[in-house]
């Protein structure tokens, strides 16, 4: 992509409206443009990292043995009606009416439309374990919509349900659950912590969220450092091994991580005093078990091995691809703006043309570019007739992690400059030098 083909409304100002850094740097970086309150259009640069995030959060749901589906945003309030949830859920609910006077609703969730598609198709034990997903738009009609795409009233979000024969059986897809979670957030740049959460309107006595530390969190936040140290690396995950699921799980959850909800002093005061951290984070996922509190309102039942109809025990569990977006720009961000994570930048590395209409260095550029897609990658060519300043402000604004820059003075001495956005150390080195050190860090598994 050549720079000035593309639409890239940068803004030179920061929006005083906009209070935390990832709302400032999404708007200055022309990722996002308001329509409404809490409501936004994705621009180009935007929808690509949008469009990277949801792409990681597929792979590792169908590592995991879970089947993608796709649901629709309006939904029926007969459907909620019979599981108690359409007067009990709040004014949070967008909730319509259409030509013929039927109640219809703004899905904020999807437990009673994945409900009533189960028990359309399932009727025997012999067809579980069953796991279905979707990546959706969804509409909480927040009273005080802020902090951009970090708490909007439309959301992009990954909803997952499973359906299973018995408490074990379920256990087993919560555990399945939390270990794909804590992949996909580190193959994106993250330390997200499982904390012991309160479950809200979802309902249900298990439940963990998924949280970035951050002084821009919403939530208050009590755990053990030690939480901290863990990862899972190269770590191979084996979805069939239950014994080693649940060992992994408890890994995680042992150490004392809790939100403000579910915090308990006295467990708190048992942690040795060096060990103890408080601080805000970033709710990015939440996964819950909760039974039969759907299935048994809505007769989501299966024969089973005794030939007697049971109701399956469920669960649901949500990533806020979106919300991700806003989470990773508070973690990983300077004053000059947003330093992206190699698994989810919007382009691969930036090029810089330090002289643009020089012959040798537009050649040059050319070459590099074309390098660079022969790996596979994709690049961002900043062939605009700017100042060189301009150029670099652009790139460290929109956080490329590698940027190639080409000028006339290192090319008499046959060199090019490779920048890590992370660090700010550059490097001279030959055109194919650059291309292969760039390629080889893209091919890192």
């Amino acid at each position: 992509m050549r720079l000035s083909r593309y639409f890239l409304p940068v803004l030179k100002e920061t929006p005083s409206d906009a209070q935390i850094a990832s709302h400032r740097l999404m708007l200055r970086a022309g990722m996002i443009k308001q329509n409404a309150a809490g409501i936004y259009s994705w621009l180009p640069l935007g929808y690509r990292v949008l469009r990277n995030i949801e792409r990681i959060v597929h792979e590792e749901q169908q590592a995991a043995g879970h089947i993608p589906m796709l649901m629709p945003t309006l939904q029926p309030a007969d459907l909620w009606r019979e599981s108690g949830r359409y007067d009990a859920y709040g004014p949070e609910m967008l909730r319509i009416r259409d030509r013929h006077e039927r109640d219809m609703l703004y899905g904020p969730t999807n437990e009673e439309m994945i409900t009533d598609i189960f028990r359309s198709h399932v009727g025997s034990y012999r067809d579980l374990p069953l796991t279905l997903y979707h990546i959706q738009w969804k509409f909480r009609d927040e009273v005080r919509p802020r902090f951009g795409v970090m708490r909007g009233r439309e959301f992009f979000m990954k909803d997952g349900y499973n359906f299973d024969l018995s408490y074990e059986d379920s256990m087993y897809a919560y555990d399945r659950h939390m270990v794909s979670y804590l992949r996909t957030y580190e193959r994106m740049g993250l330390k997200a912590i499982p904390m012991r959460a309160d479950s809200g309107p979802i309902g249900g006595d298990d439940t963990h969220e998924f949280l970035v530390l951050a002084d821009t969190g919403e939530s208050e936040v009590f755990y053990d450092a030690a939480i901290t140290d863990l990862t899972l690396g190269d770590r191979q995950i084996d979805f069939d091994d239950r014994a080693g699921l649940r060992a992994i799980c408890e890994e995680w959850t042992t150490p004392y991580a809790r939100t403000d909800e579910t915090h308990d002093a006295a467990l708190f005061d048992q942690i040795p005093e060096e060990q103890r951290r408080t601080s805000r984070g970033i709710e990015v996922g939440q996964i819950f078990y909760f039974g039969t509190k759907y299935s048994e309102p809505m007769g989501a039942t299966v024969v089973g091995p005794d030939g007697a109809k049971v109701p399956v025990h469920m669960g649901s569990h949500g990533i806020g691809v979106s919300r991700l977006v806003g989470a990773l720009i508070e973690a990983h961000h300077d004053d000059n703006g947003i330093i992206w994570p190699e698994g989810v930048t919007p382009f691969h590395c930036g090029i810089v043309n330090l002289r643009q209409g020089d012959g040798d260095c537009d050649a040059t550029c050319e070459k590099i570019d074309a390098a660079l897609k022969a790996k596979g990658l994709d690049p961002l060519y900043d062939d605009r007739d700017e100042r060189a300043g301009a150029k670099f402000a652009t790139m460290d604004l929109i956080g490329l992690p590698w940027r190639i820059t080409v000028g006339p003075r290192g090319l008499k001495n046959g060199v090019v400059e490779l920048t890590s956005r992370k660090t700010g150390e550059s490097e001279e080195m030959s055109l194919k030098a650059a291309v292969d050190r760039v390629g080889q860090i893209y091919a890192r598994p």
